[in-house]
């Protein structure tokens, strides 16, 4: 009886760890670490902003730095799904959203707002 419970216990583990690990996407790690994003044809002209991405537990986590600004800012969300980064945050007085889609191994193209272009660039 005892062997049967084992048995039975290391596959409920198994099949658990499976689905933990399905739940990590491959991309979720393409995005960590340090980006510049350019935002192309604002009113106020082209804006680089500096942004860092980090995921523990599978949450992931951004951080942005305004101009002028010593310290980064917590984004208010970051999720990814599939080879796209969707985020939101509040900056100048302003919330906004970022979208970033994998481009390839140091570059991410999207949008601020659905309005102006985005160009985001792994800093090395």
């Amino acid at each position: 009886m005892k062997r049967k419970i084992t048995i039975l216990g290391s596959l409920v583990l198994l099949v658990t760890m499976s689905f933990a690990f399905a739940l990590t996407s491959p991309d979720e790690k393409y995005f960590e670490g340090k980006w510049s994003v350019l935002i192309k044809g604002t009113p106020n002209g082209d804006a680089t902003i500096p942004m860092r991405f980090e995921t523990v537990d599978g949450k992931t986590t951004g951080y942005f730095t305004e101009e002028g600004a010593a310290e980064e800012k917590k984004m208010s969300t970051a999720t990814i799904k599939d080879d796209v980064i969707n985020t939101s945050f509040n900056i100048s007085g302003y919330d906004v959203t970022l979208s970033l889609k994998k481009v390839d191994a140091d570059n991410a193209k999207g949008d601020l707002m659905g309005m102006f272009d985005a160009e985001g660039k792994r800093v090395k």
